[in-house]
């Protein structure tokens, strides 16, 4: 390999693709939703429930994406599990675009489900692990922006397919195989992490790798730091490794924001979206509209928090988005409550106020956006230590889809039993609950490098008696 300058924002970009692709291909749902439910006859309480598990499948696959790919990543490399990533989009998007029964659709997301699973853990990884110090926050938020970007572009796409005919739903799916395909394409010319190429012992190539991202100088004082984080642990590797004392404060920080940011909703809301919106009132074409308009607010916020991660830190965005999202969430609650004079036997659900809806909606995701969205990541690509930072953040981000999944499997009843009131009051209390649990736990980790961090937040739980 020569030793050509790498341009680390194209590196970071092209890992990043794998979220334009996981955002597009979680959301994309959203649309298909009244469609499928319509042709694979989902009616009635059961309806619900199968409704539930047909958007929820892809959660499900990314648990298995999520517990493979870090181990995967440990053994084979990060790039090869990205490559593997966008193999399985472009396999997900044509199973699920030509299938004809529920249990077709629901294997083919499942299968897209492995690639989210694998490409919202280790792209940030990846990117961390290549990017400078003092850039590492800005470039591992590409990774959320493109995430927002697919989940903008689904929310367009489904927009614009939606006159195309009967078969608009495999036309909003099957549309992904061609961004796919090019991620397949560039990943072949970005080079493997220099961190795993230490940990794997081939530091010559790990050394070219630096040099190429920081010079001659900044590499060999990389790579002496990379050595002395490995030389000096005596912990064990693999799964036993994360019930070591000494990363308490680290696994509890990774598996609360993890939980908070599900829990309180973002991707039941994603998800269902358009139907929400028809709850509130107004026709299907109303309603993939609004979707369109909250898809470019979540875009524009992802790229206010890339400005200001770097400049402001990562705990400041976290406080100020998690006490927006609760505001949002309780005032949504509020605004579906229905006035009693409105009330009649049979009649579509009306709301307090539908357009407080819209804005309370777009306030959510707008918080969500410049805090729980890229903060968590940029915060788990950060905290673990090399070692097994691969194996750390699946046991992290199986957690996040287990909560996610069960989130979004679960929402269809919780609007029929709960009705949208009670729902979005549930999120709200769970997001209060996320701005007391960041306040006290989470710590600051912005212009530090990875073996700093490691350094001083391994060293805290030393101080505690056994």
């Amino acid at each position: 390999m020569g030793q050509r300058r790498l341009n680390i924002g194209f590196v970071a970009l092209t890992a990043a693709i794998g979220g334009l692709l996981l955002g597009f291909d979680a959301t994309v749902i959203s649309g298909v939703v009244p469609f499928i439910r319509e042709y694979f006859a989902l009616d009635g309480a059961g309806g619900d429930l199968k409704l539930g598990w047909a958007v929820s499948s892809l959660g499900w696959g990314a648990l298995a994406g999520n517990a493979l790919a870090g181990v995967l990543s440990d053994r084979l490399g990060r790039k090869k599990v990205l490559l593997s990533a966008a193999a399985l989009f472009v396999l997900s998007a044509l199973l699920a675009s030509l299938a004809t029964t529920l249990t077709a659709f629901v294997a083919a997301r499942i299968v897209g489900g492995l690639a989210v699973g694998a490409a919202i853990l280790i792209a940030p990884v990846y990117i961390a692990e290549i990017a400078p110090a003092q850039r590492r926050g800005g470039l591992v938020s590409l990774n959320q922006l493109m995430i927002v970007i697919g989940i903008s572009a689904s929310f367009f796409s489904n927009y614009f397919l939606l006159e195309v005919g009967e078969n608009n739903w495999r036309w909003m799916l099957g549309v992904q195989v061609f961004p796919a395909l090019l991620y397949l394409l560039l990943l072949s010319l970005i080079p493997e992490s220099p961190r795993w190429l230490v940990i794997k012992g081939r530091d010559e190539q790990a050394l070219d790798v630096l040099t190429r991202v920081g010079g001659a100088a900044q590499a060999q004082e990389s790579l002496q730091q990379i050595r002395q984080s490995l030389a000096a642990k005596n912990v064990s590797h693999g799964w036993r490794a994360l019930f070591d004392r000494r990363i308490r404060l680290v696994m509890l920080i990774a598996l609360g924001l993890a939980f908070f940011q599900q829990i309180t909703g973002i991707n039941a809301i994603f998800y269902y979206l358009p139907t929400i919106f028809a709850q509130a009132g107004g026709g299907v074409a109303d309603a993939f509209r609004q979707a369109v308009i909250v898809g470019l607010v979540n875009v524009v916020m992802t790229v206010v928090a890339i400005w200001l991660i770097d400049r402001l830190g990562r705990k400041p965005l976290l406080v100020i988005g998690v006490t927006g999202m609760a505001v949002s969430l309780l005032t949504i609650a509020w605004a579906f409550n229905v006035e009693p004079n409105q009330a009649v036997a049979g009649a579509a659900p009306l709301t307090t106020n539908p357009q407080l809806v819209l804005i309370a909606i777009i306030g959510f995701v707008a918080s969500f956006a410049i805090s729980l969205g890229p903060v968590m990541w940029v915060l788990l690509s950060e905290i673990f230590p090399n070692e097994y930072r691969g194996v750390a953040i699946s046991v992290a981000g199986f957690w996040n889809a287990l909560v996610s999944a069960s989130v979004t499997f679960v929402f269809p009843w919780e609007l029929s039993t709960l009705g949208p009131a009670g729902t979005f009051l549930v999120y709200g209390l769970f997001a209060s609950a996320a701005l007391l649990f960041v306040l006290v736990f989470v710590r600051e980790t912005k212009g530090r490098t990875l073996e700093e961090l490691e350094g001083e937040l391994l060293s805290r739980p030393k101080s505690t008696p056994a």
